[in-house]
């Protein structure tokens, strides 16, 4: 599967346009985490737990996001955008979509 955020795909022509293909996760921050991150908010630098937090919930939406896609026939996926929301306090969500399509 061809995953891109261009609107195209040098060396390849696009066959048939198979919709929207999307794959989200929600993900809570975990108490010991949010007490170690609050503490570093503190002094000020990465907070490595919601850096690894967020990398792993982007990863699990573009794998979903590539489900949906193989699910409707796409050889790829273009135009990839990834978005991220708070649910709650404690929550985010990442969504990451694109447009399945066909290659000839």
């Amino acid at each position: 599967m061809i995953v891109s955020t261009t609107e195209t795909i040098p060396g390849k022509e696009i066959k048939e346009s198979l919709g929207v293909a999307m794959g989200n996760v929600v993900r809570a921050k975990h108490i010991g985490k949010d007490i170690l991150a609050g503490l570093k908010g503190i002094v000020g630098g990465e907070i490595r737990q919601y850096t690894e937090l967020m990398a792993d919930a982007r990863d699990e939406a573009l794998k979903r996001m590539t489900a949906d896609a193989k699910a409707k026939g796409a050889d790829a996926v273009i135009n990839v955008r990834f978005v991220t929301s708070m649910i709650a306090r404690t929550m985010s969500e990442l969504l990451a979509y694109g447009t399945a399509v066909k290659m000839k």
